[in-house]
C-alpha cells in the first residue's frame, strides 16, 4: 500500500521545484528585458514625467525638457517643501528657462501614488501622451500602474535611465548578474502583477 503523506510530499515537493522555476525563469527574463533602450526617442509628447526615487530620473527629465520633447515637465514624488528652484540647483547643466514648464507633484509616496498622481494632473491639462522617465529596473512596475489608472487613449513612451550605482552594485553592464536592487524590484513588480487578486487591503494601508 502506498503512503499517502509520501505521496504528497512528493507531491509539494514537485510544486515548489515547478514554482522555483518559473520564479527563476521570469528574473531571467525580467533582467534580460533590462537594459533594452525605449522606443521612439525622438517621439515629442505632450508631457515628460519623471518619478523621483533614484538617480538620473530628474536630470534626464530637464534634458529632455530643454530638448523639445514636450510641452511641459512633472516630477511626481517630490518631497514637500522642495521647489522647482531647487530642483533646478541639484542639475546645474539645466537651463534657467526650464523653471517656467516644470510641475512639482508632492503628494505620491510610492509608485502607485506616482501613477494616481500624474492622471489626475494630466486630465486637468487635457494631455493625451506622456514620457514616462524611470530607472530601467523600476519601468515594468512603474508602466503597469500607470497604465491601470490612466484613460486608454493617452500614449506611453518609455524612458528608463540606467543608474551607475546599480550596475556598480553587482548588476553588470548587460545585467547579467542581478543585484540585490534588481531583484527586490522583481519581487515587487510580481507582488503589483496579482495584487488586483488579492483581498481589499484595509484602511491605511498602501502598496509599495
Amino acid at each position: 500500500m502506498s503512503n499517502p503523506f509520501r505521496s504528497t510530499g512528493r507531491a509539494m515537493l514537485a510544486g515548489l521545484v515547478i514554482l522555483a522555476a518559473l520564479l527563476l525563469g521570469g528574473l531571467a527574463w525580467f533582467i534580460h528585458n533590462l537594459d533594452q533602450p525605449g522606443p521612439d526617442p525622438d517621439r515629442v509628447t505632450d508631457a515628460i514625467i519623471v518619478l523621483t526615487g533614484g538617480s538620473l530620473r530628474i536630470e534626464s527629465g530637464f534634458a529632455l525638457l530643454a530638448e523639445g520633447k514636450a510641452k511641459k515637465l512633472f516630477i511626481s514624488g517630490v518631497h514637500p517643501g522642495v521647489d522647482t528652484a531647487e530642483m533646478l540647483r541639484l542639475d546645474r547643466s539645466a537651463p534657467k528657462w526650464v523653471e517656467c514648464c516644470v510641475v512639482l507633484g508632492h503628494t505620491a509616496d510610492n509608485t502607485v501614488g506616482n501613477a494616481i498622481e500624474s492622471a489626475e494632473w494630466l486630465r486637468r491639462e487635457n494631455y493625451h501622451s506622456i514620457r514616462l522617465v524611470t530607472a530601467s529596473y523600476h519601468m515594468p512596475r512603474a508602466l503597469l500602474e500607470f497604465r491601470r489608472v490612466l484613460p486608454a487613449d493617452i500614449a506611453i513612451v518609455i524612458h528608463p535611465v540606467f543608474p551607475e550605482a546599480v550596475r556598480n552594485g553587482g548588476v553588470g553592464p548587460s545585467w547579467t548578474r542581478p543585484g540585490r536592487v534588481v531583484v527586490v524590484e522583481y519581487l515587487k513588480y510580481l507582488g503589483a502583477l496579482i495584487r488586483p487578486l488579492l483581498p481589499s487591503q484595509p484602511p491605511g494601508s498602501a502598496p509599495i
